[in-house]
């Protein structure tokens, strides 16, 4: 039975999300507040956290921040659940390291089908593991089971997702990705229209990839249609790309 951590400070709604979460099959444990919230993440290593951001205490940006910091909670995913509902606050939500966003007031089925694609979706293999897939293409190649990618043969450590959406534009190597295509391979919802979401985690792929990631080469927008990845099929002879920068 996968455990899931709800951190929510509104009673109300935490005791609906949990009732809801239990009947559909879930075993739920509950935080008031963010030090409460990480102190049992910890403790207790759920499958799942729906974290709010407006919480007392430690707010939850800083709380998702820190569980991405530490090596027993970086790799659970976090679905985060909040009034908030501004294209910047769903930035901060993911660039602090959040899986999901899920904006209140929501209904229950779409709860659920968030939760049950992002369990689906980190179920500690990858969709390219199992079906035992091995994916290269010239400079790239995937490593399921590690979730890395080996890029101009320096080794990147990726997170589920960005392996997810690496994995769904080095399928269709040299055509362009429509985002909906995207939302519903990666994150494994319909999609609605919410493509700032595919554009932060597409960000984070150009910085780890990427030689200048304001000026990409290797994943590029195609304005009005969506991603493309197109790689070099041999590495050429100057290797030095973005990893060598950041790593």
């Amino acid at each position: 039975m996968p455990r899931i951590l709800v951190i929510d400070d509104d009673p109300a709604i935490s005791e609906l999300v949990a009732v809801n979460l239990e009947m559909a099959g879930y075993d739920v444990s509950q935080a008031e507040d963010g030090i409460k919230g990480q102190a049992l993440a910890l403790q207790l290593q759920p499958d799942l956290i729906m974290l709010d951001l407006m919480l007392p205490r430690v707010d939850g940006f800083t709380v998702c921040q820190r569980l991405r910091r530490d090596d027993r909670t970086s790799e659970i995913p976090v679905l985060m659940l909040t009034a908030l509902s501004q294209t910047q606050d769903k930035v901060e939500g993911f660039n602090a390291g959040a899986d999901d966003y899920l904006t209140k007031p929501f209904e229950v089925e779409e709860m659920l089908a968030r939760v049950r694609a992002l369990l689906r979706r980190t179920d500690r293999i990858p969709q390219a593991a199992k079906h035992s897939e091995i994916l290269n293409y010239g400079p790239l190649t995937l490593v399921p089971e590690r979730f890395e990618a080996i890029w101009f043969n320096q080794t990147i450590k990726l997170t589920h997702l960005e392996f997810e959406l690496l994995h769904c534009l080095l399928q269709r190597h040299g055509q362009t990705v429509s985002p909906s295509e995207i939302l519903r391979e990666v994150w494994g919802y319909d999609p609605d229209d919410d493509i700032e979401t595919i554009r932060v985690h597409i960000r984070h792929l150009r910085t780890k990839l990427e030689p200048d990631p304001r000026h990409p080469r290797y994943i590029k927008t195609v304005y009005g249609a969506g991603y493309c990845l197109e790689l070099p099929s041999s590495p050429p002879s100057d290797t030095s790309v973005a990893a060598s920068e950041v790593e």
